[in-house]
């Protein structure tokens, strides 16, 4: 586990700049994983800056509270979208989208309880029944969301949670083999997909459901998929294909896909990111061994810049005229179970350079950025932490948030130390006084999330 900041701290985040939405509250509380190490080179305004840029651009609304996502046709929203928003947004605690995301999911769900794939806008449906990575996705929200929110509400999250894990279990794991299908109508040991493999969730519903034999054998069954994908087709290092069945052999049933689903390509590239996952929440040694592979792939190329979108399983490149943090991201969060913070923080630099418009690149490179930045945390491992209140101290912080200077005022002159830290834990000032009141200039720093650090205690301080 790699200490990155001085202690688990509750950051606050005053977005008032979202096109569509209402000025809301959103905090970040970059914990640090039990296994693994994390980047050093996050910015304190990196997270903040993904998130409203993604907001901004794909999070629209409807009408009685209701969101969705913006799909590559802008009219269209798809339910990958919306389980890829309702994480961004739990883990934000940008509680408005969360609700209006989950209730448009709600809408248009089918018989089974999962949503409709494809909607036109906020009315119609026009792809039927649901998929499944877009069922964990929001299951692992909602857990997010009770911990973070509670139940009081309009909206009671365990209750959902618990509701959709079994509408999963029930329609979209193929019975007696323990196989996850692709969704709710069709697929099983003929045809699945890999990248859907949310095995690290599948512990933390097992869990939360008291269902721990029923969701670990979920979890091992799709590592001996992927296995048996990876030894049956000769793949080199960890290129799984797109589609395939339980035993490792290429679908019969997906001639739509890209190469028939034999490749690695936009689907699969999302499977380093899922079994990361699996690897910093319980560090389980199948998703080490397949996060090995990632990274070793990754060091046969010559580094994260030389990682292109979409290879043969033989490894050799599809395109080398673009990158796509699609790719280069998930490489990014397998980059977490190396022991060299040299490679995990070049995995960051190179996913924070790789901007894009699409929706799919934008959306998975904001969860990836989350990942790494411990915004991404197992919601059953600990509960939610804040700073301190300042009412329960004999000194004030003032104005905060502030564009310029900040004072501390102790009320008496009994000497301590004062420090300012940036949110990944590097030192800007530090000072001893014996003064009642100190003036800091912080008029020169960029805007963001900055730690006040007064006898061993944090305190949120925002820069405007």
């Amino acid at each position: 586990m790699n200490r990155r900041y001085l202690t688990p701290v509750y950051l606050l985040l005053l977005l008032i700049n979202f096109s569509n939405a209402q000025i809301s509250e959103v905090s970040f509380l970059n914990r640090d994983y039990d296994y693994g190490i994390q980047p050093t080179n996050i910015q304190a305004n990196d997270l903040y800056d993904v998130y409203v840029a993604w907001r901004n651009a794909f999070a629209t609304p409807c009408s009685n509270g209701r969101y969705r996502i913006k799909f590559d046709t802008p009219t269209e929203t798809v339910s990958e979208g919306v389980a890829y928003g309702m994480l961004l947004s739990a883990y934000a605690n940008d509680k408005e989208l969360f609700d209006g995301l989950w209730l448009y999911y709600k809408d248009f769900s089918n018989a089974n309880g999962v949503m409709n794939w494809k909607i036109d806008g906020c009315s119609t449906v026009i792809g039927d029944n649901g998929a499944t990575d877009a069922e964990l996705d929001a299951a692992i929200a909602l857990i997010v969301a009770e911990k973070r929110w509670g139940n009081t509400g309009a909206i009671n999250y365990q209750n959902d949670a618990k509701t959709l894990i079994a509408a999963i279990k029930n329609h979209e794991v193929e019975a007696n083999t323990n196989t996850l299908k692709p969704g709710d109508a069709w697929g099983g040991s003929a045809n699945t997909n890999p990248s859907y493999f949310a095995t690290g969730y599948f512990r933390v519903f097992g869990e939360y459901t008291n269902d721990t034999t029923f969701w670990n054998a979920v979890a091992d069954k799709s590592y001996d998929v992927i296995n048996a994908n990876l030894s049956k087709q000769s793949a080199a290092y960890n290129l799984v294909s797109d589609w395939c069945e339980a035993d490792g052999d290429y679908s019969a049933i997906v001639p739509w896909a890209y190469d028939e689903g034999k490749s690695y390509y936009y689907d699969a590239a999302r499977t380093p990111w899922r079994i990361a996952i699996d690897y910093v929440w319980h560090g389980h040694s199948k998703a080490l061994d397949y996060s090995v592979l990632c990274n070793n792939f990754v060091t046969d190329k010559g580094g994260f810049n030389q990682i292109y979108p979409g290879y043969n399983q033989a490894g050799v490149a599809i395109n080398t005229s673009y990158k796509d943090p699609t790719f280069t991201g998930a490489y990014a969060t397998a980059a977490m179970s190396s022991s060299a913070q040299s490679f995990v923080n070049s995995g960051y630099a190179e996913l924070k350079n790789q901007s894009t418009s699409a929706y799919f690149g934008a959306t998975l490179r904001a969860i990836y950025m989350f990942a790494l930045s411990g915004n991404a945390y197992n919601p059953l491992k600990e509960p939610v932490l804040s700073v301190p209140e300042l009412d329960n101290y004999t000194f004030q912080i003032y104005p905060n948030p502030t564009s310029d200077y900040l004072f501390v005022d102790f009320k008496t002159s009994k000497p301590k130390t004062i420090s300012l830290y940036s949110v990944n834990g590097k030192k800007l000032l530090s000072k001893s006084i014996e003064t009642s009141e100190i003036k800091l200039d912080i008029s020169h720093l960029n805007s963001g999330i900055y730690l006040l650090n007064i006898d061993e205690e944090n305190f949120r301080v925002v820069k405007l």
